[in-house]
């Protein structure tokens, strides 16, 4: 029996609203989803096996319970509703035609169904077994599951353990995260000889905390705890959220800045240099201190097919360059990454710029969320933040008085941030870049083994400047089965256990864009982040839809047997139908929430740099316009996006604003950090 929560179902559960009446519904929802069907050639039980018998619906049930009160009160609505229909006494196709009904009642109905769909597949095909390590559908997708054991032995870094009830502590510099651009700022300002504070949200984990599982990896380095949709349902968001940030649970493509998107800042935004050679200097600066190369970057099956249709296509085709040390790196596990980095391989800031500054004694605290910024006679004087210790919950007020303060808690948090201290300006929180991915899924007729190699090993960047400087890349993504599972339309039971039959055959293209338009960060009542996104400016629909026309392209060229788009309702393609037909149905759905499904793991300029302070929030050296000594350090200061995968542009501007805050702090610009030497390989 498979266990999702902690604690008893009692305690998480019946305190949440969920009565007896209401786990029976929530049972048969699950059994619905995931039903227990009569098969012949069933060999490994994946068509026999319902839901409940893996014990999903408990699961589902402990995770519910750990929600919000209020929104687990409005899911016993949704199934005391179902209950009123005569959702338990039923046939199968009369309870799926009950679940679409209910979508139908309006968007929070929607979001719900959405919800107890996605977490039932998501738990089937993705949570282990605690007694084998495996979930037993990972048979029929030919998947390992966790390749190591769990290393032992003392972590490298120290955090600091703020003082119960209340700490105060003072610094040159405090810098709220700690991943692409806070931990090379750290790194850096540290190596200038100031006093250093990173205060991190996440906690601190590192190989011998990683399983090389679906569940927990979320849970514990994602911002909110997994994949999670935007507040208008348009969009799905994954950022990091522990120590090192993204570049701990990243895939590791190290991609330099476009020359088109450096012109665009350098002309139009107000950011000189960064169109040069003093850029170019901070570019090499960064690879060199991750240890980029292209010797860690092996081709696993869809990889393979996209290359092979780029050549057959007549294509631009790049290797990826990776941060990934060649002497621990195993393909094995590489596929794991995304989990984070049993073999200590991954050379994010975690292993680099933040030990750099943590052995220089700058001093780092996890699980401490910033609250507010401070300021006294109009410029920076600290932080307030508010420390919860991971075991017993207990929390301490820490404060952190300093001249400079860094805001890097990424493009979602860094604006909630600033409009919670009343600072930045009106631009901030707009302008909210996401490189929005559209996805499609392509069966062959052999195992992909898409569990093995890295996620990214190689792009087709043919169509990077299609139009007015914006386009999109055709990248692979990272192995999962319950997240995989749970993005898979659900159109009924039975056609969704045959794509899960199927999935080991399967190879995920997608298309990333480099969008135009822009969404927004705002906060509630409460001050949390509120994200709002839609793909409609007319440039980024047509990039969207040569997205998805060249994605049925490769996956034709490399010789598919079906091609499915992420959607709802989507046409599916096989041999012999015409494909522009095809592509063109596919190019008509809805971009976005009851359509085409859209993914983003890049978050970028919801705090942007440039001249105008009207249209920006800090100036072009990343210093806020209306509070000085306020900067900002990660993917939030984009003057627009960036188009490819951006964690080396993060580290880049990050280490010139870092050399601009060390000038105004009276010290010499900090030198490149010393790493060992490696060749990079571009």
């Amino acid at each position: 029996m498979l266990t999702g929560g902690q604690g008893t179902r009692e305690s998480r559960v019946m305190s949440a609203h969920l009565s007896p009446d209401r786990l029976a519904i929530l049972r048969t929802v699950c059994d619905t989803v995931v039903p227990s069907i009569a098969r012949e050639d069933d060999p490994h039980g994946l068509w026999a096996r319902a839901a409940s018998d893996l014990g999903v619906d408990g699961a589902l049930a402990d995770l519910l319970g750990q929600l919000p009160e209020e929104q687990v009160a409005g899911l016993g609505q949704l199934l005391d509703g179902l209950a009123a229909q005569g959702f338990l006494g039923a046939s199968q196709l009369s309870r799926e035609q009950l679940l679409r009904n209910m979508a139908l009642m309006g968007a929070a109905a929607a979001g719900a169904i959405g919800t107890l769909i996605a977490g039932t597949l998501y738990l089937h095909y993705g949570l282990p077994d605690p007694q084998t390590g495996r979930n037993p559908s990972w048979d029929v997708f030919g998947y390992p599951g966790p390749v190591s054991a769990t290393p032992q032995g003392v972590k490298p870094i120290t955090p600091y353990v703020p003082a119960p009830g209340a700490d105060e502590l003072t610094a040159d510099v405090v810098i709220v995260g700690s991943g692409a651009g806070g931990g090379v700022i750290a790194g850096e300002l540290s190596a200038a000889g100031l006093d250093v504070v990173v205060l991190e949200a996440g906690g601190y984990h590192a190989e011998q905390d990683f399983q090389q599982l679906e569940l927990p990896a979320f849970v514990n380095t994602y911002w909110r705890g997994g994949t999670i949709p935007s507040d208008d349902g348009n969009i799905a968001l994954q950022a990091g959220a522990t120590l090192g940030g993204g570049t701990t649970i990243n895939w590791t493509n190290c991609l330099r800045t476009k020359p088109w998107v450096r012109d665009e800042w350098a002309s139009e935004h107000g950011l000189d240099g960064v169109d040069g050679p003093a850029f170019d200097d901070h570019l090499d600066a960064v690879l060199t201190r991750s240890g980029a190369n292209d010797r860690c970057s092996d081709y696993n099956g869809p990889t393979q097919r996209m290359h092979e249709a780029a050549e057959a296509l007549g294509w631009s085709w790049a290797r990826c360059v990776r941060n990934t040390d060649p002497q621990t790196y195993s393909p094995e596990s590489a596929g794991l990454i995304g989990f984070g980095d049993q073999t200590g391989s991954k050379q994010g800031t975690l292993k680099t710029y933040l030990q750099d500054a943590h052995d220089r004694g700058a001093r780092i605290l996890v699980h401490t969320r910033a609250q507010r910024v401070t300021t006294e006679h109009g410029r920076a004087s600290g932080v307030v933040a508010t420390y919860a210790d991971p075991v017993s919950g207990a929390t301490s007020s820490v404060t952190v008085r300093a001249r400079h303060v860094v805001v890097a808690c990424g493009a979602l948090e860094s604006p909630a941030l600033l409009l919670r201290s009343g600072i930045g300006g009106p631009a901030v929180g707009q302008h909210l870049r996401l490189h929005p991915c559209t996805a499609t899924f392509g069966t062959y007729a052999e195992d992909q083994q898409a569990w093995w190699g890295p996620p990214h090993s190689g792009l087709v960047d043919e169509f990077a400047d299609a139009e007015d400087a914006h386009g999109f890349l055709l990248e692979t993504a990272q192995y999962t089965t319950g997240l995989a599972a749970s993005s898979l339309p659900f159109e009924g039971a039975a056609k969704h256990r045959q794509a899960m039959q199927d999935f080991k055959r399967g190879a995920t293209f997608i298309g990333l864009i480099r969008d135009h338009g822009s969404g927004r960060v705002s906060v509630d009542a409460g001050g949390e982040a509120v994200i709002t996104y839609a793909l409609d400016d007319p440039l980024d629909v047509r990039n969207a839809h040569r997205g998805l026309d060249a994605m049925v392209q490769a996956h034709v060229a490399a010789g598919a047997t079906r091609i499915a788009a992420l959607a709802y309702g989507a046409p599916e393609w096989r041999p012999g139908d015409d494909v522009r037909k095809y592509t063109a149905r596919v190019q008509r759905l809805h971009l976005g929430a009851g359509g085409l499904r859209l993914f983003s793991a890049h978050q970028m300029g919801s705090c942007r740099m440039g001249a105008d302070p009207a249209t920006s929030v800090a100036g072009p050296q990343g210093e806020l316009h209306d509070t000085p000594g306020v900067w900002v350090g990660d993917a939030s200061a984009f003057p627009s996006a960036s188009g490819t995968n951006p964690m080396i542009t993060i580290m880049a501007l990050a280490r010139r604003t870092a050399h601009a805050l060390a000038a105004q702090a009276g010290t010499s610009p900090p030198p490149v950090s010393a790493a060992p030497a490696r060749p990079i390989t571009a």
